[in-house]
């Protein structure tokens, strides 16, 4: 690595927020990712209760993380989900972003975690549903173990990721440490609302796919 490249890296390490704190603001933040609408007459697919990830058993995991990246597209071949992704931080209130919520085929990509591939735990978010109806991450609950998420990579590199859990959590009992906590090997987590929905509160809780890097390409 140049001396230009390890400035750039340790100026972006200043920036990232520590874990705990990501950790806090997404507990009370992307837990409650707004703007989904819930009005239709069947709602999104939920996870079943053997879908829950098992941290007892972990799996094959690619013995080495990338460096970073922006990301560029993501690919869920098991719900058909091929879409643009948008880096997206904070907003004026503390909240996670969300991506647009006018596009229905739009993720993003929190830029305070690591990148998907490196060493650590990467987030991707996306709306459930907009007005006009089902968007990105509809079927996210309808998801299985050892379903692969896709990351490409602007640097050209596809991060696989396998998926060894999907389980919907309630925004009040957020588990925000078991979700973003890092366990020392690249992992992703895709998340978008779910759970019960009422007009007054929007959707009551999160689902949330946990994976790991098992290739890339």
């Amino acid at each position: 690595m140049s001396s230009s490249e390890l400035a750039e890296e340790e100026e972006r390490q200043r920036k990232r927020a520590p874990w705990g704190v990501i950790a806090l603001v997404l507990l009370t933040g992307l837990a409650l990712i707004r703007n989904g609408s819930g009005e239709f007459d069947v709602g999104p697919p939920q996870p079943a209760s053997a879908a829950a990830a098992d941290s007892r058993t972990p799996g094959t995991t690619f013995s080495s993380a990338l460096p970073h990246s922006v990301v560029d597209r993501v690919r869920i071949p098991a719900i058909q989900v091929d879409a643009p992704v948008v880096p997206v931080g904070l907003d004026s209130a503390g909240w996670v972003d969300a991506p647009p919520p006018d596009d229905p085929n739009l993720a993003g990509w929190f830029t305070g975690a690591v990148s998907p591939g490196e060493k650590g735990t990467a987030v991707v978010v996306g709306h459930v549903d907009n007005l006009r109806g089902p968007a990105v991450f509809y079927g996210l609950g309808a998801l299985k173990k050892g379903n692969r998420v896709e990351v490409q990579r602007k640097d050209g590199k596809i991060a696989a990721f396998e998926i060894y859990g999907i389980e919907v959590f309630e925004k009040n009992s957020f588990p925000g440490d078991r979700v973003y906590g890092s366990k020392g090997t690249p992992e992703l987590r895709v998340i978008t609302c779910g759970g019960g929905f009422s007009k007054q509160n929007g959707y009551d809780g999160n689902v949330v796919v946990f994976a790991r890097l098992v290739e890339v390409h």
